[in-house]
């Protein structure tokens, strides 16, 4: 049967362009010129006989057209992709490329992934680290962890584990300065995360304490700076239950409040959909599925939830709103 494709390298520039709504972006992606992006567009353009993109100055936005045929051509250069890569393999351990948040692979990911190489020993994991959103990720992936819940077109997204924050610190400093309640925060310091500003005056609002002014406050450029200055003692950090559990387990750190704790968003795996079958990347995502289960929370039992601390309705879903707008997910 005789196939009326176009150029496979106008196609390529097309998906590029699309996916980061960017010419320049796409040109980077791909080596090549901004104007080669641009010929091979309007090249693509005119074998088609319709318009792609409505260009607006210093940026590109699909059309409806643009938009429907990028869903199709991207799953399609995906599929291409990906049975290439089992050619290349055949014979040869089996590659599983792995996206996932700094924070997260640092403090729970590589604890626990000899437990999946254990179980998978003909499987090389590449794992490779990054905080941008799910559609700007550079590297070729057969999965990616994200905060969810989202929806992304040509990806099966499936939760994992759960998130939710309540300050933490070293025992080295409650030796110094008692903390037995949320109002003696005031002889503290703060730590607060610059992608996070507003974690702790919503954990304060849901204490009972709104208008606490602490000891000191000390910002920081990331998450994982935060967390590391509580693991020195410097002061109290917002910490995730999930990503600090091993250090409150090993006596690092220490949960000086039973409650109340902020929603975040949950830990999800995205597979691109022509991946979702692969049986090794079922296996991974069904591992961190079980290795998640196996774990009870950081934080006391019964700890209340933000709606029951702060006494209204609704609390929870508009700090996990909150949550949602603050980054990807628990960390950022």
């Amino acid at each position: 049967m005789h196939r009326r494709l176009p150029p496979l390298n106008a196609l390529r520039a097309f998906e590029a362009a699309g996916r980061h709504a960017s010419f320049t972006r796409a040109a980077a992606e791909l080596r090549v010129t901004h104007g080669a992006v641009s010929r091979h567009v309007q090249a693509l353009e005119s074998w088609l006989g319709l318009p792609l993109f409505e260009r607006h100055n210093r940026r590109v936005v699909l059309t409806k057209a643009g938009s429907g045929y990028l869903a199709e051509i991207g799953a399609a250069l995906d599929r291409i992709a990906l049975a290439t890569t089992h050619q290349v393999e055949r014979g040869r351990p089996r590659l599983l490329r792995v996206n996932a948040l700094a924070t997260f692979t640092l403090r729970w990911l590589i604890p626990r992934l000899s437990g999946f190489q254990l179980a998978n020993p003909a499987v090389e994991v590449r794992l490779t680290t990054s905080n941008v959103p799910l559609p700007h990720i550079a590297e070729p992936f057969d999965v990616a962890i994200r905060g969810g819940p989202d929806a992304r077109t040509g990806h099966v997204g499936q939760p994992f584990l759960s998130e939710r924050r309540i300050p933490a610190c070293s025992p080295t400093l409650l030796h110094r300065l008692p903390l037995r309640e949320p109002a003696q925060l005031r002889h503290h310091t703060l730590l607060h995360a610059a992608t996070l500003p507003q974690v702790w005056p919503q954990w304060l609002r849901a204490a009972g304490v709104p208008d606490l002014e602490p000891q000191a406050s000390v910002t920081l450029e990331h998450f994982y700076l935060t967390l590391q200055a509580a693991l020195d003692g410097l002061g109290v950090a917002m910490g995730p239950e999930r990503l600090v559990a091993d250090d409150v387990a090993a006596g690092r750190l220490v949960l000086p409040f039973a409650g109340p704790s902020l929603p975040a968003r949950s830990y999800y795996t995205f597979v691109p959909e022509p991946h979702a079958d692969d049986p090794t990347v079922r296996a991974f995502c069904d591992w961190l599925i079980a290795a998640a289960g196996r774990e009870g929370h950081a934080r006391r039992p019964g700890s209340p939830a933000v709606a029951e601390a702060a006494g209204a309705p609704g609390a929870g879903e508009a700090a996990h709103g909150a949550a949602a707008r603050d980054g990807h997910s628990a960390e950022a």
